[in-house]
């Protein structure tokens, strides 16, 4: 009989180094693609947020060292109602949730409507679909020039064609209602987008469906396109509410904050202690962001939540 040659087994023996080293280095890959994201994340977020809570609790002037004063900013823009810095908190607080009220339920109506109507294949639309979202592409400054000569007073086309003598720069509500307008024209693209795409993935066999079971268009709209949307119609809510909390740049430039500081924001406030005229009082300031900013995380966890059990 032949003697039957053995194979070594290869279990058991010893790995190369070159494969470990290799293994490691895979794991190390998605690391290295997220990298750039976890760095811009915490060079401009995380660490300004904490450095800019830490300071809330300091009395700071951006020049000397800042001083640690506990909660005295708080107490002072929160309890203490002869100090202005109180005055300014809540006017200011009001006038911006004023404004969230009152544009954040025209920013998802109106782009969802336009979205519906410009859903079309007929020529033409996707012109139109570029003319609306081209105004998300200018800068503030130039959408608040040409709309200030669009509602001047004797001059302006908004007047005249509607044989008006309003001054939109300082009676209310009309500063209110100009400032509105002017943010909507500015950014309802960037949500008619967002629908425009989620309403080519709705099956069209479900509105078949329901043409079949006699619906007309208005229930096709509530039954079947708004459910297919809720997804995008959630994260673009609280989106435009964070945004819309933030506003700084139409009441600023339009009416410079009047009439009577009526369009006063709070990151009006917020800048002129941190960065106006005079000595800094970026402690104050800190403290008005971070109540902003707890005012915004309440809200959207408010409307997370009411969505989530809605759905």
């Amino acid at each position: 009989m032949k003697n039957l040659q053995t194979v070594p087994s290869s279990i058991g023996s010893p790995i190369k180094k070159g494969t470990a080293k290799s293994g490691r280095g895979n794991k190390l890959v998605p690391y290295l693609f997220i990298a750039p994201h976890l760095i811009i994340f915490l060079i401009f977020f995380a660490i300004p947020a904490v450095s800019g809570i830490y300071v809330a609790f300091t009395k700071w002037n951006l020049y000397s060292a800042p001083q640690w004063v506990g909660l005295t900013n708080f107490y002072e823009i929160l309890a203490n109602k002869d100090s202005t810095f109180y005055f300014q908190l809540h006017n200011g607080l009001f006038n911006t949730i004023k404004f969230v009220c009152f544009s954040v339920p025209f920013f998802i109506i109106i782009p969802l409507l336009l979205a519906v109507a410009l859903n079309t294949k007929t020529y033409g639309s996707k012109i139109f679909q570029s003319i609306f979202y081209m105004p998300t592409l200018l800068s503030i400054s130039s959408v608040i020039l040409t709309w200030v000569f669009m509602f001047h007073r004797n001059l302006g086309p908004i007047n005249n064609i509607l044989g008006l003598r309003t001054n939109w720069f300082g009676q209310q509500p009309f500063t209110w209602m100009a400032i509105v307008i002017i943010t909507l024209w500015w950014g309802i693209g960037g949500n008619m987008i967002i629908y425009l795409a989620a309403l080519n993935s709705i099956d069209r066999s479900l509105y078949e469906a329901a043409e079949i079971d006699g619906a007309n268009a208005i229930q096709r709209f509530f039954k079947v396109t708004i459910p297919g949307l809720k997804n995008q119609l959630a994260y673009t809510v609280v989106l435009t509410t964070i945004a819309q909390f933030n506003i700084y740049g139409q009441p600023l430039m339009f009416s410079k904050g009047g009439p009577k500081e009526s369009t006063r924001v709070l990151m009006m406030y917020i800048r002129e202690l941190a960065f106006g005229s005079g000595e800094s009082i970026a402690g104050l300031a800190s403290a008005m962001a971070v109540i902003l900013g707890l005012c915004i995380m309440a809200v959207s966890v408010i409307q997370f939540v009411l969505m989530r059990n809605k759905d």
